[in-house]
């Protein structure tokens, strides 16, 4: 299993500190672009082990004296109601989440702004609504020419046409629901502005990954680009920072593409440029806190053979093509992996073919590996969570924690009551809710409930892909689940 290899109190004291000290470089003033995820990162949980999913939240938590957030919104997504795979819900729904979630933690949200707005009829309806919610809503448009045409973009009737965002704290934290919504562009409009009003200000990016002192094929950096496998995200060496400072280091091709780019809008607004690379430009002190890299790199192995079967799950599915997997391929020999250094895949490949079924297998925290099998009361999901408990509760394998006059009825009501298919297997979700009710008057039941925290962090691997439900579960237990690419019927409708 995993070794913790990254210091998770050293990052959050180190990281606040330096981005005081970028704070304090621009004259008390810093417009931070938060790119990826403040919000459970369990990516970066998952490839730097000990690295807390809500690091990057509690690390603002602690300058939340000084810093208000500022949610940027492309309008053009409001239009198209784009979703956001991972949670399935819009950027306009996602957006209210944010603003409650930095609420809850006691963080300032100043204001939204609306990014390429061009009096779109769902953006100003949602802008209606925002208001209404009591929230400051400004508006910014698109730029012919963006990003080349730097004379009009650096003009009144560039970033000058833009409303100019009421700030209040000396770090305005610019983040959006999704990529492409326009921080970046935010930031730099608001330099435009604060300098023509003489305030001295200044702009930094915060991204966890690639990380820039990490090898550019060390297997953390390759975890990235297998995460952004859709997004034709490549990462390369600084050569900026190369020439300047002599000094190879990591970014992504974005970045560097863009950042000649940036340095002319840097010159032409404020006279000159305080960085030579886009390297420069970034806060993120993640690579300064890993204390032991081979446990690192062996978690990140790991998350390049997840990613490896999500993008083989989603060509089935219909949902991607084949250039992600072709993408991630090549990684996985960039790294010398295969399929056959993730245990589970063969365990539960293995016990679906002895048994004619689906079946599915679980690595447990001493490194044995469970299996469970499809019954007529039990799907391979619900076996083997079943068993896992067991097993991490030292009760012995022969006794069934939910025996069959237990689930039949269950099974009764769900099918002839709410309408379920006939041969429909209880979810993970109502499996976990009768062993909740049996618990109360059995004494094993109640002793492999204790054991659901001890789950997070295990490796699990199944030979069909899996109902959402069920997927959303072991999600939430924190159980690192891969799917073959197969389902379990030849039915084009899965639920």
């Amino acid at each position: 299993m995993n070794k913790i290899g990254f210091d998770n109190e050293k990052y959050l004291k180190t990281q606040s500190e330096h981005i005081r000290s970028r704070i304090s470089q621009f004259g008390g003033k810093l417009y931070l672009e938060f790119g990826g995820k403040l919000f459970d990162d369990y990516h970066a949980s998952r490839v730097l082990p000990g690295f807390h999913p809500d690091s990057k939240i509690t690390m603002l938590k602690e300058l939340r004296d000084q810093a208000e957030i500022v949610i940027v919104i492309n309008a053009g997504d409001i239009e198209k109601n784009k979703v956001r795979g991972d949670l399935g819900i819009t950027y306009d729904a996602d957006l209210l989440r944010l603003v409650d979630a930095f609420r809850e933690e006691g963080l300032m949200v100043g204001s939204v702004v609306l990014t390429r707005f061009k009096e779109q009829p769902a953006a100003i309806a949602y802008e209606k609504k925002l208001k209404a919610l009591g929230l400051r809503v400004y508006r910014h448009y698109p730029i012919e020419g963006y990003p080349a045409n730097i004379p009009l973009i650096v003009s009144d009737e560039g970033y000058g046409r833009n409303e100019y965002i009421e700030t209040s704290r000396p770090l305005v934290v610019v983040t959006a629901p999704g990529p492409g919504s326009g921080k970046m562009a935010t930031c730099l409009s608001q330099l435009y502005h604060e300098h023509k009003r003489g305030v001295d200000a200044g702009y930094a990016k915060f991204e966890t990954f690639p990380i820039w002192n990490l090898s550019l094929n060390h297997p953390v950096n390759l975890a990235y680009e297998a995460a952004t496998a859709d997004l034709d995200d490549v990462n390369m060496i600084d050569p900026f920072h190369l020439e300047a400072y002599g000094e190879t280091v990591v970014n992504y091709n974005r970045d560097v593409e863009v950042f000649p780019v940036l340095n002319a809008i840097f010159e032409r607004i404020s006279g000159s440029s305080p960085y030579k690379s886009p390297t420069d430009m970034g806060v993120n002190m993640a690579g300064s806190c890993i204390f032991d890299d081979e446990a690192v790199k062996a978690a990140a192995r790991q998350e390049i053979l997840r990613r490896y079967f999500a993008a083989e799950c989603e060509r089935r599915k219909g949902d991607a093509g084949d250039d992600p997997i072709r993408k991630i391929d090549l990684l996985m020999k960039k790294a010398g992996i295969s399929v056959a250094d993730r245990p589970v895949v063969a365990a539960a490949n293995i016990r679906s073919e002895q048994t004619g079924g689906p079946a599915a297998a679980m690595e447990m925290e001493d490194g044995k590996i469970l299996t469970g099998r499809t019954s007529e009361l039990l799907g391979a999901s619900s076996a083997l969570l079943l068993n896992a408990l067991k097993y991490l509760a030292g009760i012995d394998d022969s006794i069934k924690l939910l025996p069959p006059a237990f689930i039949e009825p269950v099974m009764d009501m769900k099918i002839h009551a709410l309408g379920g298919d006939e041969n429909s297997l209880l979810h993970l979700n109502e499996i976990l809710i009768a062993l909740s009710i049996a618990a109360v008057s059995d004494e094993n039941a109640r002793k492999a409930l204790d054991q659901i925290s001890r789950l997070k962090g295990l490796e699990a691997h199944s030979s069909v892909i899996l109902s959402q439900i069920d997927e959303g579960v072991f999600k939430k237990l924190g159980v690192n689940l891969t799917c073959e690419p197969h389902y379990e019927s030849k039915k084009l409708f899965h639920k």
